[in-house]
């Protein structure tokens, strides 16, 4: 058995991290007043902290005011007060390991009530059945909106290292707006940006470009990346490859694979082509394949629980095992492997039939217990899927309420 869980990593940028631990991006939802992280946020990356991780990668924070992936998303752009971003990377620094912000837009993905816009790489709307109405529908972006939304990346960069961040991860995956770029069932475009990969991965190689220009060589970047859709036709695990081997010679410290969108919740257990159902580690066989070729450190993402699933994805040269939910149960996991103890629970499994609607009662179980966290209560996992969707649901509802009212004021004094 592999002994590497807890040896540092050297990155390319000259950044070590302090073992092979990741708490993998999961979006809170717990922005405070403004749009900013607040006390509760603070309270909850001490806690992830303190539990021995390596690494902190931060839930999405958007890079564009007018599109969020939720009401209470926290946003960084050039107005943003600095302050509480400074706050937030001491916290999730204050056990020693390093903190990254991850950096979005959510394109098509925004929920039909919200105000702002909703852009995709094409006019394709979100297809989650009879679900679907919940979102917006997109308009396809101009090149202006492209080149505007490729700086608002390169500012929320540098005002993250300018904070005390130690990286940003772009998103690129989960069927966001760079994941959107990337697929050819989404970006139907014939101009520069579709058609074929390299027009489609135009978008992100252009963000990661202008990323590692404005920040310091010893900042990392990283990417976060579909290991595939998971729906027929759409990236698959050989476009993966190509685009890793694109990023590349742009300076990228890290890929992190993950898989899925909401159309295929994949990065929650439940693809919309049943091809991977593993209770653990979702894409390990997919990362088993791209980490033969990749020429960058992998971290993969999804499912892992336990630390004999851990080294088992180390041993095959993954660099960095990612957790997300495991750590939102268990905040201190990563010391407690080192002590020779495992996780006291799991998640009430969600069984339902309606995919998209177990995905969000899977999302709003994990909330709940960082929401439990964050307040210095222990996580309950065993509470209801059901009534933590209801209390996330109202949570979103006074969230709603306040982000309108903010960018209203926002968009009057612009």
């Amino acid at each position: 058995m592999t002994t590497e869980l807890f040896s540092p990593l050297l990155l390319r940028s000259g950044q070590v991290l302090p073992n092979r631990i990741a708490k993998a991006a999961m979006e809170e939802n717990m922005a405070g007043e403004g749009q900013l992280p607040d006390e509760q946020l603070l309270s909850l990356y001490r806690r992830w902290a303190a539990g021995g991780t390596g690494l902190l990668i931060t839930g999405n924070v958007m890079v564009h005011a007018e599109a969020l992936t939720g009401p209470a998303g926290v946003v960084l752009d050039e107005k943003a007060p600095l302050e509480p971003f400074t706050e937030w990377a001491k916290a999730g620094k204050s056990g020693g390991g390093a903190i990254w912000m991850q950096i979005n837009h959510p394109g098509r993905q925004i929920q039909a009530d919200m105000p702002g816009v909703v852009w995709g790489p094409s006019d394709v709307g979100v297809d989650i059945g009879k679900r679907s109405g919940r979102f917006g529908r997109p308009t396809a972006m101009t090149p202006e909106q492209i080149e505007a939304t490729v700086n608002r990346y390169a500012v929320t960069a540098q005002r993250a290292e300018k904070a005390g961040f130690d990286g940003v991860e772009i998103h690129a995956a989960h069927g966001y707006l760079l994941s959107q770029f990337l697929s050819p069932l989404v970006n139907k475009r014939t101009d520069q940006w579709g058609g074929s990969l390299e027009n489609r991965a135009r978008m992100l190689l252009d963000i990661v470009r202008v990323v590692r220009a404005s920040v310091s060589p010893s900042f990392a970047v990283a990417v976060k990346l579909n290991s595939a859709d998971f729906q027929r036709g759409g990236f698959d695990a050989d476009d993966a490859r190509q685009v890793i081997e694109m990023l590349e010679p742009l300076g990228v410290d890290m890929v992190e694979l993950s898989g899925g969108s909401y159309e295929s919740p994949a990065m929650t257990g439940r693809p919309a082509d049943s091809r991977t159902q593993a209770r653990e580690a979702y894409f390990l066989d997919l990362a088993k394949d791209l980490v033969k070729t990749s020429p960058l450190p992998l971290m993969l993402t999804g499912g892992i629980t336990r630390r004999d699933t851990a080294e088992r994805v180390l041993d095959t040269d993954v660099a960095v095992v990612g957790m997300g939910t495991a750590l939102a149960v268990t905040p201190d996991l990563p010391e407690r492997w080192r002590q020779g103890r495992e996780a006291d629970g799991q998640l009430r499994p969600v069984t339902w039939s309606d995919k998209a609607l177990a995905s969000a009662a899977s999302m709003a179980q994990v909330r709940h217990q960082m929401r439990r966290i964050a307040r210095g209560s222990s996580p309950r996992p065993g509470t209801h899927p059901a009534i933590a969707l209801v209390s996330e649901q109202r949570k979103q509802r006074r969230a709603l309420r306040s982000y309108r009212a903010w960018l209203s004021q926002a968009q009057a004094a612009a």
